[in-house]
């Protein structure tokens, strides 16, 4: 049977759903041309927000790469915009040629509106929208002005990712409170002494009269009292309008939206949509839950099944960073309609219920919403509320007697209770695939796509692990990062970049530490967080290191130190031979002995002989070799081309680059490289943070070994070519290392914890790869510096006793 000619316009959110259904379930019923005007397919477009909060990239985002597109024999013509529909001769026409269709869908989404302000047409007016508003937005330095119009959803999330990055901005809305269609007054206040705390400025019942410029290029937005607010970027996000003007041209039934019945079919029976751009019953959409609904339903319809699209009760959670607030169903006023309200203004918790005939009809939280869900399922089953009226406000757990076990309330939802809205995905599917086999988060969002878009409902999903799997659930292994707070590390690092916070004093305040400063647990982590997020703002705090990183040297049993000067790449000279033996007579060094890096280790020196012996090293050219440090070691080599018969590349002179590109940098752990040049591995690479091969063909680099308290073998990362790519992919890696892992976590098993994958991905990608390792040379600007030269010179004093008590005691 010939398979029918299927034509998509526009790969949003709901066409790519449509599209997953429909080469899923049948994958050769179809021949797909897809067409979209952005130069790219499917991408997550709610996850913006967290792109230009700093939480997340771009590849991050992604739901269909271009081998997605390419396994399912899809004809993508990205970037090319359709010109017309001629639905007589079944043909869509393009910019570069025209398709047949038998089918044809129309996923052209929305257009974001633009207040015809006098001025809206200079440069750097946009409206937040798709991934160039993002990337215009993310190009903002911190410092620079943006004003954002419009307090709904979009442009919080707008101005809460700005603000994160540093920008300096101001919200003008309308209207009195924020989110005026989501919250109640109460909420909208809470909501913006929030976002007034993160340092964005709120302007409510504010005209926007003109957009100010100057030589083309916008400087200020004039509202009508005559304030001037002056800005770089001005966004836009006032709402959305339904993409229409390609279906009224074809001729199609259009109101606000294309019309659609039940199927989502048009008044043309070969031609469908789904999406923003639809209008059911009168009703238009811009949550994603409503838009899965209406793929899923016609998919099926496609597919010849029977199925119809029935509009549901939504509920609003804004996916601001510190913003945890949630309203579900209808909270307007009325006069059969009653309120429970509860405050606890300290705690800046508030939440509102909306009664009518023992039914709760709507619900608005702020600061406490973990019981969200469980109201929204009342307000959608209509459940009579009568006999836990009194305690209905506290939620589940006070409902029927004494305090259960948190579990029980997700427990004793039914089957068809909805867990992740973004996907439309209830209670028991996600139980179905755990008993099926998904042990884990990741295994659950895999099977049911329950979690894997905003998030929200990521606590629930391990909630119904827990309950389904029983002694056979393992806890995430996060942990808090030490008693002075609830956070785990991933959450303080989040946070510090988030928030953002850029000093040990901001951390403590901001993330409620319960201690003053911290602990010896906890401020060697903050501070490497705080070095490693903000190298130009924070400046290192000595005090929160161990001692060996205090002291430039490591401290041995006897009390002693011991001195490595740093060798690059394992090359030395007589000179520095001479200059380490004469060194070791002076100070009377006990032993001297070849570490297994390479190096020359002086062990046995006095702490208040460190700074003499160290001036005389740097006087011989020797520096620090950072033994003692949370960052690179040593790059270990072999004789490579120079002096080996089997040797295939400079494996020695590779070595001495690397080291001299990443010395004096800090990572979570100790890092520590292996140069070989041939696979007889000389240099046991194999068994480093990142080892290196030289082969005839160039470069083979991997990552993730140990050869410690642990033994394990690297694994490979990429093959390159060029000396140049090796260095490049070396440094990227580190710096990925530096930006994801936890504080005292190698290499290894940070890897093992992100997945090896999700590394080559990160760097294969040449724009990421690059800005890694920008990053990296940023940091390195700043800290690639020999600590022993520093304190010979201002802290030398530091190193003597304070007082000869075996002297005073003999006086």
């Amino acid at each position: 049977m010939a398979k029918q000619k299927l034509v998509v316009i526009g790969a949003g959110m709901a066409s790519g759903r449509v599209l997953e259904h429909l080469t899923d379930a049948a994958p050769d019923a179809f021949d797909i041309t897809l067409f979209n005007a952005e130069p790219r397919g499917n991408y997550n477009r709610i996850m913006l927000s967290p792109v230009l909060a700093g939480d997340q990239t771009y590849a991050d985002i992604v739901t269909h790469d271009e081998a997605w597109y390419a396994e399912r024999a899809i004809t993508c013509r990205f970037g090319e915009k359709v010109l017309e529909i001629d639905r007589d001769a079944k043909i869509v026409v393009g910019a570069n040629g025209h398709v047949p269709y038998d089918q044809l869908i129309f996923g052209t989404g929305s257009d974001p509106f633009m207040i015809p302000l006098p001025g809206h047409d200079l440069d750097g007016v946009i409206a937040y929208r798709d991934l160039e508003d993002t990337e215009r937005m993310m190009g903002l330095q911190p410092g620079q002005k943006c004003v954002v119009i419009g307090g709904g959803l979009l442009g919080l999330e707008a101005a809460a990712g700005m603000a994160a990055r540093g920008v300096d901005v101001t919200v003008v809305h309308i209207m009195g409170h924020l989110m005026e269609r989501q919250l109640d007054e109460a909420a909208g206040y809470l909501l913006r002494k929030s976002l007034e705390d993160k340092g964005i400025t709120i302007c409510l019942q504010a005209n926007s009269k003109e957009i100010v410029g100057r030589d083309g290029q916008v400087k200020a937005l004039m509202l009508d009292d005559g304030t001037e607010l002056p800005c770089d970027l001005l966004v836009m996000a006032v709402g959305i309008r339904p993409s229409v003007a390609l279906a009224k041209t074809a001729g199609l039934a259009v109101g606000r939206g294309i019309h659609v019945d039940d199927q989502m079919g048009t008044s043309d029976g070969a031609i469908f949509a789904v999406g923003e751009c639809v209008e059911h019953n009168g009703a238009i959409f811009g949550l994603v839950a409503p838009l899965y609904d209406q793929a899923r339903v016609l998919a099926q319809t496609l597919l010849g099944e029977k199925a119809a699209f029935v509009q549901k009760t939504l509920s609003t959670k804004l996916k601001v960073t510190g913003c945890d607030l949630f309203s579900a169903g209808d909270f307007a006023d009325g006069e059969t309609r009653e309120d429970i309200v509860f405050r606890d203004p300290a705690r800046g918790i508030y939440k509102r219920l909306v009664i009518e005939e023992n039914r709760l009809v709507g619900a608005v939280m702020y600061g406490d919403t973990g019981d969200g869900n469980w109201f929204f399922q009342l307000i959608k089953d209509g459940t009579d509320i009568e006999e836990m009226r009194e305690t209905l406000i506290f939620g589940p757990s006070m409902q029927g007697g004494p305090a259960p076990d948190p579990l029980s309330a997700v427990a004793a939802l039914p089957r068809d209770a909805e867990i992740c809205g973004c996907n439309g995905v209830c209670k028991g599917i996600i139980v179905d695939a755990i008993e099926g086999g998904a042990g884990d988060l990741g295994a659950v969002r895999g099977a049911t796509k329950a979690s894997a878009s905003c998030g929200t409902c990521t606590g629930l999903v391990e909630q119904l692990l827990q309950v389904t799997l029983g002694d056979g659930f393992e806890l995430p292994s996060a942990q808090p990062i030490c008693g002075c707070c609830d956070l785990t590390h991933e959450d303080v690092r989040r946070l510090i970049k988030t928030t953002p916070l850029k000093s040990q004093e901001a951390v403590w305040q901001e993330l409620g530490w319960s201690t003053r400063n911290g602990c010896h647990v906890c401020r060697p982590a903050v501070n490497f967080y705080l070095l490693a997020d903000w190298p130009l703002e924070y400046q290192d705090d000595p005090q929160s290191r161990f001692i060996n990183e205090r002291k430039h040297a490591n401290i041995q049993k006897d009390g002693t130190f011991s001195v490595v000067p740093r060798m690059w790449g394992g090359i030395t000279n007589p000179s520095e031979l001479r200059a380490i033996a004469d060194a070791a007579d002076k100070y009377n060094v006990p032993t001297v002995k070849v570490t297994g890096g390479q190096r020359i280790d002086l062990l046995g020196v006095k702490g208040e002989d460190l700074p003499g012996i160290w001036a005389d090293l740097n006087r011989a050219g020797l520096v620090s070799g950072h033994a003692y440090s949370k960052g690179l070691r040593t790059v270990k080599t072999c004789v490579g081309t120079d002096h080996c018969r089997f040797g295939t590349q400079d494996s020695t002179g590779l070595g001495i680059k690397l080291e001299q590109a990443l010395w004096g940098s800090w990572t979570p752990h100790k890092v520590k490289l292996g140069v070989s040049g041939c696979p007889r591995n000389c240099a046991e690479a194999t068994c480093k943070d990142i080892g290196i091969i030289c082969v005839d063909s160039g470069y083979q680099v991997s990552v993730g070994g140990a050869a410690g308290m642990d033994v394990k073998e690297t694994e490979r990362l990429c093959d390159v070519a060029t000396e140049a790519e090796a260095i490049e992919v070396t440094i990227a890696f580190t710096q990925l290392y530096r930006e994801n892992a936890k504080y005292l976590d190698r290499a290894y098993k940070w890897v093992a914890k992100v997945g090896l994958d999700w590394v080559q991905e990160r760097v294969a990608d040449l724009d990421e790869r690059a800005s890694l390792v920008a990053a990296f040379e940023l940091s390195q600007s700043i800290y690639r510096k020999d600590p022993w030269a520093e304190h010979v010179a201002e802290k030398a004093e530091a190193y003597q006793p304070m007082a000869d008590l075996t002297l005073e005691a003999a006086e």
